[in-house]
């Protein structure tokens, strides 16, 4: 892997199978504007962890996966951001590890990432509210929640651009 300049934040995110992967894949692609998606679906636990917990962060995420289970998940709605449009993702298992995570990094979290978590997956951001509410409408009409596989967790540099691959920790 990649060594980050020290002014590189980390993400945290949690790993779909492929399957669960390729349709969210699938849903960013068609409703995602086409010149601001620079990134696979994902699931995002935090946004911006300093580059220095890098190793004590890995350290973790191998205690929280290695040998465990992946915790049940499932797509619970559908929700506005005002300007997009994103899944619901149910998972007190998920919920548990970043609660764990929260009060190991609790000095070093942002706002954002000590605040409250809305766990999700963006599929439409950045368009006219008006455009956001018509797809979520739409989506609506035909949602049935459902189950979604998680298979682990993984961390990436965040640079302003595309992320960059940092760890991968797989549940058993």
């Amino acid at each position: 892997m990649t060594d980050a300049p020290p002014s590189a934040p980390i993400i945290v995110t949690a790993l779909f199978s492929r399957q669960d992967q390729a349709f969210f894949d699938a849903q960013r692609a068609e409703f995602f504007p086409p010149e601001r998606n620079q990134l696979s679906a994902h699931l995002t636990m935090f946004h911006h962890l300093p580059p220095s917990c890098a190793d004590e962060l890995k350290h973790r995420l191998v205690q929280e996966t290695r040998g465990v289970r992946a915790p049940d998940a499932k797509v619970a709605g559908l929700f506005s951001l005002g300007r997009g449009v994103a899944y619901r993702i149910d998972s007190p298992g998920l919920a548990a590890i970043r609660a764990r995570l929260v009060e190991a990094f609790a000095g070093l979290l942002t706002p954002q990432d000590a605040g409250g978590w809305r766990p999700h997956v963006t599929i439409q951001n950045k368009v006219q509210p008006n455009v956001a509410k018509l797809l979520l409408a739409q989506l609506q009409r035909d949602f049935r929640p459902r189950s979604v596989e998680l298979a682990g967790l993984a961390t990436w540099w965040y640079r302003g651009g595309p992320w960059e691959p940092l760890s991968r920790h797989m549940f058993a």
